[in-house]
């Protein structure tokens, strides 16, 4: 099973406490045949949508989650989500992770692959979230 990851990363190029669709970009980076490949980096241009008028935009989520299900994204990985993490786990199985460099999360992410692909496998909306920090604790998003 392929699995596509989108990362919030910030100019940088390093993980930021701030909300994924706050983010300044995405790195996509894909699983297959035992790795975890990078694929391209995208410029997050929803960031600052509909914002004025309301923070944690339904509108602005909805561009995000449409843009990344476009590019075939399944995970998303972040030190932190908005409020529309409950409509973000309609779509892709959302990672809270603790380390800021994206080769370390990378790495963590690789062994615990199989915890996605699980998750995956087994729903088909309403994914669990994810919280890797010393380990690996798995619950539901609270509606």
């Amino acid at each position: 099973m392929n699995i596509t990851f989108a990362l919030a990363l910030n100019e940088e190029g390093v993980f930021e406490r701030r909300h994924f669709g706050d983010t300044d970009k995405f790195a996509i980076y894909k699983f297959g045949d035992g790795e975890l490949t990078f694929i391209e980096e995208w410029p997050n241009t929803f960031k600052d949508m509909d914002e004025v008028q309301e923070h944690g935009s339904k509108k602005k989520g909805n561009a995000i989650i449409s843009f990344l299900k476009e590019k075939g994204v399944s995970v998303l990985v972040s030190k932190q989500f908005g409020r529309n993490i409950k409509m973000v786990n309609q779509h892709f199985v959302p990672v809270i992770i603790a380390e800021d460099e994206p080769e370390q999360v990378l790495s963590i992410l690789h062994k615990k692959v199989n915890w996605f692909k699980d998750e995956l496998k087994n729903r088909e909306t309403d994914y669990m979230l994810f919280h890797i920090k010393n380990g690996i604790l798995k619950m539901h998003v609270k509606k």
